[in-house]
């Protein structure tokens, strides 16, 4: 099992339209198709940063939910623009983290 913590720059003075759009929008529609989002944080040292945390068992479950998250139809032409217009993809930053032997989330 592994996290993904996924850290993203919001675009300048829109990251209350973000979380907004993340609670109401992508995290639902995520979770309705089986990803475990585990937190979601703004950056409190960044006010146009953003924090999220997804949970998978193993890689070929991510391989899965990745297939049935963005190549979806909603999201390729409805959910997916709206993140790329409120984000700044190339300050994205994915780190895949697993879980020590004493770490409560294993």
């Amino acid at each position: 099992m592994y996290y993904e913590i996924r850290r993203y720059q919001v675009r300048a003075g829109r990251r209350e339209e973000w979380v907004c759009y993340m609670e109401d929008v992508v995290i639902p529609f995520q979770a309705s198709l089986g990803m475990d989002v585990t937190a979601s944080f703004v950056d409190a040292q960044d006010e146009d940063g953003y924090v999220w945390i997804r949970r998978f068992e193993d890689e070929a479950q991510s391989e899965a939910l990745y297939a049935a998250v963005y190549q979806h139809d909603r999201w390729k032409n409805e959910i997916g623009p709206v993140v790329h217009g409120l984000l700044i993809p190339e300050k994205s930053v994915v780190t895949r983290v697993i879980p020590t032997p004493a770490s409560p989330l294993r």
